[in-house]
């Protein structure tokens, strides 16, 4: 029997576009002679069904419309409410599988500062680091005694790279905290870590863990913002020219992070090279599946296609019920 497989897009945050983007992906590679895919709309409009050219609203009590209720959900959002746990927990009360880490660990994940301190508890290392709340003093001159210059300011619980500010002098740090803030509720500063930029992706199929190849970042810009990101203005080499001896420690860090944290379905974690020691910059539990995104391109190198990879990821999960 045909499963309806719910893709959920949208979002409440700047994200947004590139869900809808990375959701057209998904949508498009989904297995249909297994599974119906069904596109879910979720932002300030209400959470609408898009079925046989209609836009139909949910009913939020059980996640149905019209009588179609839904065996799973490819949850394609960006930043809140996909990527913090919201959703998760909201589909663990109604017993529906879906295809990210649960909404305990999302919920950790998506603070980067919170996550970075509890893995270092583990021998992951991170750079130096200040977390900043809401309305909180900023002490510009603590704060760079801490992390010293350069350093990176960015929202706790923010992605795309949206409100992240390199700054060079301590004058630059108050503007660049008020900045990040309209991105999120927490702040981290960051000390600058000079190296090469990775980032490696991983999931778990019936099989057990797997590690993708590892791609290298390369950019002339400051770092890896959103126009590097999603407007061409970067070079992603895969796989990574790296040693085998940096290649395994990328690895090893990658599977190590996706054990300790019993994540789930597809991540992606980032990181910089220095002194042949991978420095984590944050792991993302809903990473980008547009074609300008990285994992299709691993994915692509490994010789998994798009289908058989989500395929694993949507059996697995429905496996488990």
């Amino acid at each position: 029997m045909i499963k309806n497989i719910a893709v959920i897009e949208g979002g409440y945050s700047h994200e947004k576009v590139i869900s809808l983007k990375s959701a057209e992906t998904v949508f498009n590679n989904i297995d249909t002679s297994k599974y119906r895919p069904i596109k879910v709309r979720i932002d300030e409009e209400g959470w609408l069904a898009f079925y046989e050219g209609e836009k139909i609203a949910i009913d939020r009590t059980d996640f149905s419309f019209k009588g179609v209720k839904f065996d799973f959900a490819f949850i394609v959002i960006h930043g809140t409410p996909g990527e913090d746990g919201k959703l998760q927990a909201y589909f663990d009360m109604l017993n529906i599988p879906y295809s990210t880490s649960n909404h305990l660990t999302s919920t950790l994940t998506f603070n980067k500062f919170v996550c970075n301190q509890y893995l270092k508890n583990f021998g992951i290392k991170v750079a130096e680091a200040v977390l900043i709340k809401k309305n909180e003093k900023v002490d510009a001159e603590a704060i760079v005694l801490k992390v010293g210059l350069p350093c990176f300011v960015k929202p706790a619980d923010g992605g795309s790279s949206f409100g992240v500010t390199k700054v060079k002098k301590v004058i630059e740090l108050t503007d660049a905290v008020m900045n990040a803030m309209q991105h999120g509720s927490q702040v981290v500063v960051e000390s600058f870590m000079q190296g090469r930029e990775v980032t490696n992706g991983i999931y778990k199929n019936i099989n057990g863990i797997k590690v993708l190849p590892i791609t290298e970042i390369v950019t002339n810009n400051e770092f890896f913002d959103f126009e590097a990101k999603y407007k061409g203005e970067s070079q992603e080499i895969t796989p990574a020219n790296l040693s085998k001896e940096v290649t395994q420690k990328v690895k090893e860090t990658t599977y190590k992070i996706y054990s300790v944290l019993g994540l789930s379905g597809i991540c992606r974690a980032d990181y910089i090279i220095q002194n042949n020691e991978p420095f984590l910059i944050e792991i993302n539990t809903v990473p980008g599946q547009s074609t300008a995104s990285i994992i299709p391109q691993m994915a692509a190198y490994e010789g998994i296609s798009l289908k058989e990879l989500y395929n694993e990821v949507i059996e697995l999960a429905l496996s488990n019920q």
